[in-house]
Order: C-alpha cells, then structure tokens, then sequence
C-alpha cells in the first residue's frame, strides 16, 4: 500500500494546515501516518511540562483515531527541535519503516524556528531513507524508493521576517472541513492556553486560514497550500505523487 507521512512539529500543527490534504490522501487509498517531532510539554502554564506532555499526546492520539491515522511518539520537548545528528538519527529509523511516498511537513519559510526545523529534518530523513551507510537503528532497513516531500504553509501565512507567503499550490479541503474540525477539537488543552495566553480563536483562527487560502487560490472556497520540496537527490523530475492523486482537486499557480 502506498503511504503519506504527516510530519508535524507540535500537536495540532498537522491539524491546522495538513490534515484536510492527509484525509483527502486516505480517500484516495493511502494508508496514512502522523507524529509530533515536538511533544508539546510547555504549551500550558498550569501543569508541569512532563503531565502537559502526557496530555497532548492523549489529545494527539485522539485526533490520528478521527483521521483513521496511524500514530508515532514525539523524540523531543519544545523549543529543543534542532537539525542535528541525533534528532536526525531518530527520525530515519521511523520514516524507513513507514516508506512514505509522501511526506507533508513544515516549510523552510514558516514563521517558527521548531517548525522551520522540522522541516529540515524530514526533508534530512527523506534524504536519508535510501543511505546504507547513515548511521542509525537497524541500518539495514533502508529503502531505495523516489519520495517526494511538500511544505505547508505557515500559521498567518507569513515568515519569520512579516513577509507574505504563497504556494505552488492549493488543494480543496472543503468536503473535510468537519473533519478537521473534529481534529482539532481533540486539543482542548492546548486551545485553551492559546485562548489565554495569545487571545486566540482556535477554530475560528483554522477556518479563517483555510478561507485566505482558499482565496488566494482563485478557485475554492477553502484550501491548504503547498510547496514541492525540489526532487535533486529524492526522485525524478516528473514524480509528483500528491498532484497526480488529487489532481481533480488541486489549482497550479504555476
């Protein structure tokens, strides 16, 4: 069975900008995974980060069952998502057993360090999936195999510098709305910090970004946006598996 990895920073990351198109690929036969490279333990300032932790991945575990998802452990705390050796060397592992065909992550242009950084190390691990020689668990279940790999949008849509950002891109995630509502309903921890802490709407603020992205497709009424990971080192030109299994529902800006 083919398969897409969601490879998300903190829980509810993947909810927010990733799931409608991940839900969209299990309809159109993938199996499809999730994991939070970050494992949310200082999204409250109530518990301590170790009970927070325990209650994001309950949330998160919740919302890969509505997905129908399957569902990997976090490798690090917050704030401490760094392209490094050792963090790479645990994500190769997992994404060589799940073989994605498709890896849905975080951008090079995103608006937070850890996201940023998240993306560098599954863009590292993609790279990695077919290397005999890096060194890592069971290094003898790498998998030669083309993987194509393509970056979400940021939250706000903007970088770390203000500056808009766009996509290649959009896909129609209107017929998943409620789904990904239901999703992200599952984070009641961490919507209600960011009620307190950031005076944040939590649904309000998904559907408002999946509304400008809509709009900026030219076309839907509600969209994710993404960008193709260049293919140099992960595939060939013409590989592109998530435009080719959801074509009827994509706009090209490009």
């Amino acid at each position: 069975m083919k398969t897409a990895f969601a490879i998300a920073c903190h829980p509810d990351d993947m909810e927010f900008m990733m799931s409608g198109t991940l839900l969209l690929l299990k309809d159109a036969g993938y199996e499809i995974h999730c994991m939070n490279i970050a494992n949310g333990g200082l999204g409250s300032n109530v518990g301590d980060s170790a009970s927070t932790a325990r209650i994001r991945k309950c949330e998160a575990v919740e919302s890969a069952k509505i997905a129908g998802a399957i569902f990997h452990e976090s490798l690090c705390d917050d704030l401490e998502v760094f392209y490094d050796s050792e963090t790479l060397a645990k994500l190769v592992p997992i994404v060589r057993n799940v073989r994605p065909e498709i890896i849905l992550t975080h951008g090079p242009f995103d608006y937070m360090e850890d996201h940023v950084n998240t993306g560098r190390l599954a863009v590292g691990a993609a790279f990695c999936m077919g290397m005999k020689n890096f060194k890592c668990a069971n290094p003898e279940n790498f998998h030669e195999a083309d993987i194509a790999v393509y970056h979400s949008m940021p939250h706000g849509l903007r970088d770390q510098l203000g500056r808009k950002v766009s996509s290649q891109f959009f896909i129609d995630v209107s017929s998943k709305i409620e789904l990904k509502r239901r999703m992200l309903e599952c984070h009641k921890s961490q919507c209600a910090w960011l009620n307190q802490t950031q005076k944040i709407s939590y649904l309000e603020e998904m559907e408002n970004g999946m509304a400008s992205l809509g709009k900026m497709s030219g076309k839907f009424e509600l969209a994710e946006g993404w960008t193709r990971h260049n293919p140099l080192g992960l595939s060939g030109e013409k590989f592109r598996p998530l435009e080719e299994s959801l074509k009827s529902k994509i706009k090209s800006l490009i």
